[in-house]
């Protein structure tokens, strides 16, 4: 074989495998180094959705500064004050209705109040309406007596009385106040037909009395 055709063999394989060599090394590019996000101060800022949101307080409130048309405080209902016991009927004749048994109050003289009656006598008849205590009464009818000593017990007892022409007075004279004073008592009126034309409750203490006119039409 020419030595000129070995010669160009060998210098194209050695190209070769040069040229095959050097595909294997990797390739460096420049590093480019530039400012990220750059901020255009003259662009225009960008407007996004504005959130509705309800105020609390009002901003255009009504303020009144003239202290001469406030209304001023008051303390108390707004309405007329009227003195205590204004429209309330009390009728002086008439003694406690709700008596309260253990008391030490004194009690003085009651009256009872006044009742008609057509008929010829009436029955009395009283009992103790509180704790029987040993409450006892003295009957007077007309500044005479016609009941010394009257025991008042849990059950009615009393006497039939003949009345006279027009008033007659009649008065119950506690002579104690039992074990729990004061002397407390229910008295009702019948007239002679059995019909209950009075009932009343008193309170006393010892020696006072409580006064009931029975009126004969």
């Amino acid at each position: 074989m020419p030595k000129n055709y070995l010669f160009t063999i060998l210098v194209f394989f050695i190209g070769a495998t040069v040229g095959y060599g050097q595909t294997d090394l990797p390739t460096q590019k420049p590093l480019e180094i530039d400012v990220a996000n750059k901020i255009d101060d003259t662009a225009e800022p960008q407007k996004g959705t504005s959130l509705k949101i309800p105020s609390v307080i009002d901003t255009d409130p009504e303020i009144n500064l003239d202290m001469n048309k406030r209304n001023p405080v008051k303390m108390l209902p707004d309405r007329e004050l009227v003195q205590a016991g204004t429209g309330m009927k009390i009728d002086p004749k008439a003694g406690p209705r709700e008596p309260k048994e253990g008391s030490r109050e004194h009690f003085s003289d009651m009256y009872l109040g006044d009742v008609k009656s057509g008929g010829k006598f009436v029955g009395i008849v009283c009992r103790d309406h509180e704790f029987v205590d040993g409450d006892r009464v003295k009957i007077w009818l007309n500044d005479r007596v016609i009941d010394p000593n009257t025991l008042l017990t849990a059950s009615f007892k009393g006497i039939n009385v003949d009345l006279d022409e027009g008033f007659n007075r009649f008065e119950f004279e506690a002579l104690n106040v039992g074990s729990s004073p004061p002397n407390t008592a229910q008295i009702d009126v019948y007239d002679d037909k059995g019909d209950l034309i009075y009932s009343n409750k008193w309170l006393l203490s010892t020696g006072s009395r409580a006064t009931l006119i029975i009126t004969k039409e």
